[in-house]
């Protein structure tokens, strides 16, 4: 059955909602209750996403910046709109904080870094990486939260200098994010929350791997 074919590439973490993408985007008809009903005759079923409950500081947005995509997670061209964020990575040595940049037109991390530090040089190195490929001259637009990250006066003066439109989220509103949130939340969920990692060094190799492939 292609449900269990399905279920067996991921590793079988992934539920009803993801197969059903999946059978949709091969082109086969499928509904929602359907798929999940199978799911549960076949005893198949995915790996929940742990819920985190961690509060980041959250500051106004700087002058001049607005909720510019206005939770539009779409972009007519590549390169042009994307999505900034952190996330946290559990090792035997303490946290790891991985920053991506996502690009909104073909869903692809463009950008992105890793430190044991949650600072503004961690958020620097991942957007310096996608400002990289961007053509020259493109106009675009780099959405965030507001942590104080991306609020700070030279992250600001940083975008500014490379000609980079600041676009911010509400404030306590995930969904203003919610890309970057469903990036990270498939992330975990797939990957991170399987592992078990000794080293920073070690969780560095295998997120980049997750990254990149």
């Amino acid at each position: 059955m292609r449900i269990h074919q399905l279920h067996a590439e991921h590793d079988g973490v992934v539920g009803s909602p993801r197969i059903r993408e999946d059978l949709r985007y091969a082109g086969e008809r499928c509904g929602r209750h359907r798929v999940a009903r199978l799911m549960r005759r076949a005893g198949l079923q995915g790996v929940p996403q742990r819920r985190q409950w961690r509060k980041k500081p959250s500051r106004g947005r700087p002058d001049g910046t607005g909720t510019h995509l206005n939770r539009d997670f779409r972009a007519a061209a590549p390169k042009t709109n994307s999505v900034t964020d952190i996330t946290y990575i559990r090792t035997a040595e303490h946290w790891l904080y991985l920053c991506i940049v996502l690009d909104l037109y073909s869903g692809l991390v463009v950008g992105w870094s890793m430190s044991p530090h949650q600072d503004r040089q961690l958020v620097v190195q991942a957007v310096l990486m996608a400002l990289w490929q961007r053509p020259a001259q493109t106009p675009v637009i780099l959405h965030s939260d507001r942590g104080c990250q991306f609020t700070s006066e030279q992250y600001q003066r940083f975008l500014e200098a490379y000609h980079v439109t600041c676009s911010m989220s509400a404030v306590g509103s995930c969904a203003d994010n919610a890309a970057g949130e469903s990036f990270f939340g498939v992330l975990k969920r797939e990957r991170v929350n399987r592992q078990h990692y000794c080293e920073h060094s070690e969780a560095e190799m295998r997120s980049e791997e997750e990254l990149t492939s």
